[in-house]
């Protein structure tokens, strides 16, 4: 998949971010614009590097994105998840293509279900009174990182090749 030094690059940038997001969000409950920010606007170096198509590539991508953050609005205005996360994973699905995309969505539910319950033991354990904070941006950010390390960094280790 990835044939050149400059892809692994804004890659390496990708997971650097997502293990700075969710270490923020584990530490402070909040992910920082500029790091969302920065996430997406490095989307179209990567675009541009993998020769992707204006028509249907790139608006494909930019569908996915606006649906992902069509639903997470909604659930941002039900205070189910919070606005760092939203954009978190709308700037991700920029990044990674529709099927791929599943899977980190299908992966991070989970994971998030387990940190929720994780936390939530904790926090029952802990006699806390005071609502229970989940960083879902750690659940975001290892879905991504997963997809990240099966689909693009381990290929050419798998396969032999890199394309």
């Amino acid at each position: 998949m990835l044939d050149d030094p400059f892809k692994y690059g804004l890659l390496a940038a990708l997971a650097i971010a997502l293990l700075v997001a969710a270490f923020t969000d584990l530490r402070s409950r909040h992910i920082a614009n500029w790091l969302n920010a920065g996430i997406a606007l490095g989307a179209p170096l990567f675009w541009w590097a993998n020769g992707m198509e204006l028509w249907p590539d790139i608006a494909i991508q930019f569908g996915v994105a606006l649906g992902t953050f069509a639903i997470l609005a909604v659930l941002f205005a039900l205070r189910a998840m919070g606005g760092g996360d939203v954009k978190l994973l709308t700037a991700l699905a920029l990044w990674i293509p529709p099927a791929l995309f599943m899977q980190l969505i299908l992966l991070m539910a989970v994971l998030g279900g387990l940190l929720t319950i994780g936390f939530g033991a904790w926090h029952v354990m802990r006699r806390q009174r005071e609502r229970l904070a989940i960083p879902y941006g750690v659940a975001i950010a290892a879905a991504g990182l997963w997809v990240l390390g099966t689909h693009y960094f381990s290929a050419p280790v798998a396969t032999g090749t890199l394309g």
